[in-house]
């Protein structure tokens, strides 16, 4: 991109996407809305360029493909368990509960991911974590045994994001 439109334009295709998103959104199309997507598709990224982030580097992507892999399979077996749970056809009594989870994970972006796939997966929630101790606080819709919780976290997506998301020797 040319020297010229950089400081208008730091992050093009997050322009156009927050912009196609906006007009997407607030369907049907009308002026106003396109300049409030122009607007935003604008601001955002510049934002941005003033908060720099810093670029993240994937370490594994065989790691990475592993993980969507297992994210996607524990999405559709949590939708299957929520879905019997709220139908009744669940036996037994069922108890919510809370899970303190000792986290080694402390990348940012892994951090922020692993967010998503707990909050993303029906049946928990990600409510809490305490940066100084490491300490994650998870809602569990269906609480059997926390010392399972803490090892599914840390076995099926925390060890992978820590290799996905570990920092370089030259950092």
């Amino acid at each position: 991109m040319s020297r010229i439109l950089r400081p208008f334009l730091p992050y093009p295709l997050l322009s156009v996407g927050l912009a196609v998103t906006w007009l997407l959104l607030n369907a049907p199309l009308s002026p106003g809305s396109a300049v409030l997507a122009l607007l935003v598709g604008l601001t955002v990224p510049a934002v941005m360029r003033a908060l720099r982030p810093p670029a993240v580097r994937v370490r594994a992507p065989s790691t990475l493909a592993r993980l969507l892999v297992v994210v996607l399979y524990d999405m559709v077996r949590s939708n299957i368990d929520v879905g019997r749970i709220i139908l009744g056809l669940r036996r037994g009594t069922r108890r919510t509960g809370f899970v303190a989870i000792p986290l080694d994970l402390r990348e940012p972006f892994g951090l922020a991911v692993l967010s998503i796939i707990l909050t993303a997966t029906p049946g928990t929630l990600w409510v809490r974590y305490d940066s100084g101790t490491g300490r994650l606080l998870l809602h569990v819709l269906d609480y059997t045994d926390g010392d399972e919780w803490v090892r599914r976290v840390k076995d099926r997506y925390e060890r992978p994001l820590m290799q996905i998301f570990a920092r370089g020797d030259s950092a």
